[in-house]
């Protein structure tokens, strides 16, 4: 006898076809775990105002300003802004046109840039066109959809003046307290001129993703998340000519060791890294302990033990840090948080739902 028969599966086949399938959902659950912390992460300063210089200029300006920009010349050749949209303006933002508002303040669902960026991919009216660029990621549009809702406050922005009506108003011309923040990178920038066009070419000739943390800011975000896996010690190393202009460095799941962290520990005006699942150890760690700006570090599933909670205590900047899937103990953590009362851990998540939750949280949705 080999089993009973289960819908014209046998006993013994579906037994062996929910071990596989335990093994596939085993296999990708640290995946998932990641994703969550890194998601987690980023919740922790979630309840702070959307910061539109540092959080929203960046993402129009790598996705959209290549095609919604003012007229102007390339090679010889005159660019129109596609659809008439412009998005290099506060102004133009709120105004569109008879047919598209790409921003309506408070209106998430009738701001057509919100819309345009969430549409499939296939969609003739997806943004950015497949041939154009990257689409935003579920994080960059849950930031969009963020700062629409709060608002859309500009902070004071307000971009290519060119072509604005004299009868447009927007927003930003509302005096708006600075915030914290702002101050912050202001102060960081002080005394900075802006990087070398040739140098900032080298980098990206290097397989680094560089852009400026805010529009006229001589600061730089700097990232390799086209090139992860050509990612290595020597990569970081070729940035050396622009550590005093780097602020946001993402090396997740690149192919660093220690000695990279060694050029990364020269990077004095740092406020975040992510080392998201590299291989470095606790040798690693104790050498950024140099960051005196460094606010955010996430250092999910790296082999870091407790030996690396010493160096990161005496990081006295540190707001926001991810421990999750690495080897430090509850009793680490503990002494971390002692050391650091005013920074945001997060831990081992808990991946349970209670009862009664998920039904609720999908009935929400």
């Amino acid at each position: 006898m080999t089993g009973s028969n289960i819908g014209g599966v046998s006993g013994v086949s579906l037994a062996a076809l929910l071990r596989s399938v335990s093994k596939h959902v085993m296999m990708k659950l640290p995946s998932f775990i990641g994703y969550f912390a890194a998601a987690l992460l980023s919740t922790v300063v979630a309840h702070a105002a959307s910061d539109f210089k540092t959080e929203i200029y960046p993402l129009i300006e790598t996705h959209c300003l290549k095609c919604h920009s003012a007229t102007h010349e390339v090679n010889g050749k005159v660019l129109k802004p596609k659809g008439g949209i412009r998005l290099d303006a506060a102004w133009a933002m709120l105004k569109g046109n008879d047919d598209v508002v790409p921003v309506k303040p408070k209106d998430v669902e009738n701001s057509d840039l919100l819309r345009v960026v969430t549409l499939p991919r296939d969609d003739d009216k997806a943004m950015p066109p497949e041939n154009k660029g990257d689409p935003l990621t579920a994080a960059e549009i849950a930031t969009l959809k963020k700062w629409i809702a709060e608002g859309a406050d500009f902070g004071g922005w307000e971009g290519n003046l060119e072509g604005k009506p004299a009868a447009a108003t927007v927003a930003a011309k509302v005096p708006v307290k600075e915030r914290e923040r702002e101050l912050f990178y202001a102060k960081l920038a002080e005394g900075l001129r802006p990087p070398v066009a040739e140098l900032l070419a080298k980098a990206q000739a290097g397989g680094a993703r560089v852009a400026p943390v805010s529009p006229d800011s001589p600061l730089l975000r700097v990232d390799f998340l086209t090139g992860v896996s050509q990612c290595n010690d020597q990569a970081v190393a070729a940035l050396a000519p622009l550590a005093d202009h780097i602020a946001h460095l993402d090396l997740a799941r690149t192919n660093i060791t220690d000695a990279a962290l060694k050029d990364v520990a020269r990077m004095r005006r740092l406020t975040r890294l992510d080392l998201r699942s590299v291989k470095i150890t606790d040798t690693g760690i104790v050498q950024l302990a140099a960051l005196e700006n460094l606010t955010f570090l996430n250092l999910y599933g790296i082999p870091v033990t407790d030996e690396a909670v010493t160096a990161l205590g005496k990081m006295k900047s540190l707001r926001n840090i991810c421990l999750a899937e690495t080897m430090i103990t509850e009793a680490g953590k503990n002494k971390l948080q002692a050391a650091l009362p005013l920074a945001q851990i997060v831990f081992n998540p808990d991946l349970t739902v209670p009862a009664g939750k998920g039904a609720a949280k999908k009935a929400g949705n």
